[in-house]
């Protein structure tokens, strides 16, 4: 019997607390991928936010995943099995 290749799913999810730190964990940890619109916390305490991102920046980084901005709003966090190219296009501005 063959077995299905497990399934990754690129998933968006608003930060609103800082309790949802858990549940983007939990998601990364199923390996999937998350878009992580951080303007709902941000709204409400910029501190939080800076503590929610380290908390996420440490515990990418304690998986072997990856984590990087896209944009002001928004962060997207992978598991250890995907790596987020960071670098530039010759020609492209």
């Amino acid at each position: 019997m063959v077995s299905s290749p497990r399934i990754t799913y690129l998933k968006a999810l608003p930060l609103r607390d800082l309790s949802d730190v858990a549940l983007i964990k939990e998601e990364v940890e199923a390996g999937n991928i998350l878009i992580v619109r951080i303007a709902p916390l941000a709204m409400k305490s910029v501190e939080d936010v800076k503590k929610a991102i380290n908390e996420l920046r440490e515990y990418v980084a304690s998986i072997h995943g990856d984590i990087a901005r896209l944009g002001e709003e928004r962060i997207v966090l992978t598991p250890a099995s995907i790596r987020i190219w960071k670098g530039r296009e010759k020609g492209v501005s």
